[in-house]
This record gives structure tokens, sequence and C-alpha cells, in this order.
């Protein structure tokens, strides 16, 4: 797959995020502006469930709105994390992006990290669930052991996504991580043909993505990468896929980028 190629791949798999503290509706109504731009759809739009109402409805039907639970730290607190959920689907939103209790995890408290997710699942029956690992902290000591059972724990409580990170600790995707991600997925029989990935934090050019593409189609199949197996939770990247398709079309006739 060339840069254009992958350029075009990312921006259809674009979850384009904005999750500052400060963030009003105007810094939303840009975004959605953005979403919509002459090169193409994203994917989704990504906020906090207070913006969420506002961002559907800057948004035509088929670019998502998703928006975040128990965010960023994770907590055990269930009733949060469903009112959370109950504010996203109340304001129309598609998808819901959830934080494993991944402290929980590391002290072994995995009944904690199911009770979260197994609530948050039903409390937004019907919509995509993106369960965020927070890989960098869970694989700090260099272990995919605890990503690996993270991903396990996820699927089991009905995880639509596996995703890697919130971008909110220094530690963010890396290809060690999401490739247990992958084999725990490609490894689940119920899984194996709808669950996907969604790396986040740090993709910064389409360069930094395709080999996330290669991890993909090589334990998921080729077939896996679109938006319904594959999102990429990332705003800055947007720059680097504009400015490759820029210049895709400005190319001369028969030229390749």
């Amino acid at each position: 797959m060339n840069a254009t190629e992958a350029a075009r791949l990312s921006l259809a798999c674009l979850d384009l995020t904005s999750l500052n503290d400060a963030d009003t509706e105007a810094d939303i109504a840009r975004l959605c502006e953005r979403a919509q731009a002459p090169l193409g759809p994203v994917a989704a739009v990504c906020v906090w469930p207070r913006l969420a109402a506002f961002a559907r409805s800057q948004l035509p039907a088929h670019i998502g709105v998703a928006a975040v639970a128990n965010f960023p730290d994770g907590s055990t607190d269930v009733e949060r994390a469903v009112r959370d959920t109950d504010e996203i689907v109340q304001a129309g939103a598609q998808e819901v992006d959830v934080v494993l209790p991944w402290r929980a995890l590391q002290a072994g408290d995995e009944a904690a990290v199911a009770a979260v997710l197994r609530s948050v699942r039903r409390a937004c029956e019907g919509l995509t669930l993106k369960v965020i690992l927070e890989s960098g902290e869970l694989g700090a000591a260099g272990d995919t052991a605890l990503i690996t059972r993270a991903s396990w724990i996820a699927l089991a409580e009905g995880a639509d996504f596996l995703k890697t990170s919130t971008g909110k600790t220094t530690r963010h995707a890396s290809l060690s991580a999401a490739e247990a991600m992958l084999s725990a997925i490609a490894s689940d029989a119920l899984g194996r043909e709808r669950v996907g990935l969604k790396p986040s934090g740090g993709l910064r050019t389409v360069a930094d993505v395709q080999p996330y593409l290669a991890l993909v189609a090589q334990h998921l199949g080729s077939g896996a990468l679109n938006p319904k197996r594959f999102r990429i939770g990332a705003s800055s990247l947007y720059a680097d896929i504009e400015a490759i398709l820029a210049g895709a079309s400005s190319a001369p006739t028969g030229s390749t980028y």
C-alpha cells in the first residue's frame, strides 16, 4: 500500500478527536466542519459526553459521533461509568469509548474490571463499544501479559473494538501492544470476524499508521481494513493526511506520490 492509498484509508478510518477539558461548542463546531472536508469524511468525531448531542447536530448521519466514558482515569466506579454512558446514549451518539479500569487489573481485581465493562455494555446496547486498555501503562514493564488479559476481559464483556490508549498518559500506542490485542481478537471464536482495533495516541503521520495497517491485515485479513474493523484515534494525523491527498490530487496524470 503506497502513501496515498494509506492516507485515503486513514481518513476513512479516522476518529477525529477533541477531548480538551475546556472544549466548547465552538470548538466542536470547528471539529465537525473539519470532519466533512472536501477530501472526504472521517469515520467519526470523538468528544466529551456533554458535547455529544451538539456534535450529532452538526454532522450528517454517515459520520458517527463517539464520546468517552469513565475517562480518562478508568476508575472502578460503575455508577459513574454508566452515568457517562447514559448521557452518551441520550445524546444520540453511535459509539462509546470506555476506559477499562487498568489500575484495578494491575492490582489483580479482574472482577471490578469486568463489572464496569459489563455495566457499560448493557447501558449502550446497540451502540459500538470501544474499550480503551491504556496499553502503554499495562505494558510499561515491557511485558504484554496484562494487555492480553485486558483484551480477553474486554472481548468477553462484548467489546466491538479494542483501543490502545486515552492519549492522556505519556505512553501511547505501540506495535507490540497492538499485536497482543490483535492476537487476542484473532484467537476469539466470536470476535475474530467482528471485533476491530483502534490505535490511539502518538500517531502523527500516515507513515506512523502504516505498520498498524500491516498488522491488522496480518492478523485479521485485509478485509478488516475498513472503518467497521479499524479506527485511528488521532487528530494531529489529519494534517499529514491532508498534505498527502492534496499532493496526490495535484500531481500530473500518470505520476505517483
